[in-house]
């Protein structure tokens, strides 16, 4: 098991937005010190729940500041970009990084980013397929040319700069739900798993995603399958479990799971098209009980219990936890370096 941080960059009551980027900076670079795999980033638009519009270009000066971490997108929204870009952009942080860069990507879900850009979410899924062969078509051909329903080259082009990696930089797609996990697995592309899915539901997805892979003739040991979550342990149990309820009244959560955040289609109040899963997920105000998120969202413990909580999804197929330790809370800075600090000294030695 390889281990990433995740990081959202929300930016909480009192905060500059230079304070939140020198913030999770200052996290980054330890990450890299403590033998972190790497970083993923999270991208957003037009509120506080994320203050990174532009992964790539943050990215960029990550690549400056560290050495020897993966830089990872987690997610790049696709239908909120010109693949052209994406692939133009991502290619040249992985030429800057020496070859460091992991594409995470996904159709997103966020009613409110869509219509910020004027974008139909019933759209996402069709969007994210084609714009994902644009970016594919130029790093995998020498020239390429598309013409499609939603974007379109207009002539042959020639991508430049090209990736270091060979023949790319890897690819996750974000998937939980059985219909996109299948979809994906089908053409071997591999999944990152939602963090707020339960484990059961992980499991589920990596199963169906290595089956179906397999069924489709994809050399299934060769792909690495990620899972986020949100991480946290303490020297003890009930430290832990006391930790987590302090946690909870830290921040109010409704903050993130409310209207602006859900797939809504603004003219139906109803799901958009194609996210029937999610249907209630996000209107809830993501109120679930500390048990629930105990038993089954959150890797959280002591060593002894998060090394067992992390054997599971091991077994499952995972090779790469993305640990969020608290993007929602508004922990100071040398406490959540001692979070890191203590997952990095008790937990990741039983990983090597």
């Amino acid at each position: 098991m390889k281990f990433s941080t995740f990081h959202l960059f929300h930016r909480f009551d009192g905060q500059s937005f230079k304070d939140v980027y020198d913030y999770h900076l200052e996290l980054v670079e330890l990450a890299e010190e403590l033998g972190f795999h790497g970083v993923r980033l999270a991208e957003h638009h037009f509120r506080d729940y994320g203050v990174v519009p532009n992964l790539f270009t943050m990215l960029s000066h990550m690549a400056a500041r560290t050495e020897r971490l993966r830089l990872g997108t987690g997610i790049v929204v696709l239908p909120l970009h010109n693949p052209v870009h994406v692939a133009e952009e991502a290619a040249m942080v992985d030429m800057l990084s020496g070859g460091r860069l992991e594409l995470g990507i996904g159709r997103g879900y966020q009613s409110f980013e869509f219509e910020g850009f004027g974008i139909d979410l019933a759209e996402a899924r069709d969007r994210f397929n084609e714009a994902l062969e644009v970016v594919l078509g130029l790093w995998g051909n020498p020239s390429f040319r598309h013409e499609g329903k939603f974007y379109r080259t207009g002539t042959e082009v020639e991508l430049v700069p090209r990736p270091v990696q060979d023949p790319f930089p890897p690819i996750h797609v974000a998937a939980v739900s059985p219909e996109t996990v299948t979809m994906y697995a089908e053409r071997g592309l591999p999944i990152l798993a939602d963090p707020a899915a339960p484990f059961r539901k992980v499991v589920k997805a990596a199963e169906t995603w290595r089956e179906t892979a397999e069924r489709a003739g994809h050399n299934v040991s060769a792909s690495e399958l990620v899972v986020a979550r949100s991480v946290y342990v303490a020297a003890t149990v009930e430290r832990a479990r006391e930790d987590q309820a302090r946690f909870e009244t830290m921040f109010d959560r409704s903050r993130i799971f409310n209207e602006k955040s859900s797939p809504i289609d603004p003219r139906t109040g109803k799901a958009a098209q194609g996210f029937e899963y999610y249907q209630d997920r996000y209107l809830k105000g993501g109120a679930v009980s500390n048990d629930f998120r105990w038993e089954q969202l959150e890797v959280i413990g002591d060593p002894e219990r998060v090394v067992g909580q992390i054997r599971l999804l091991e077994d499952a197929g995972f090779a790469n936890l993305l640990c969020d330790f608290g993007s929602t809370r508004p922990m100071p800075l040398e406490e959540m370096k001692k979070v890191m600090r203590f997952f990095a000294a008790e937990v990741m030695p039983a990983f090597k």
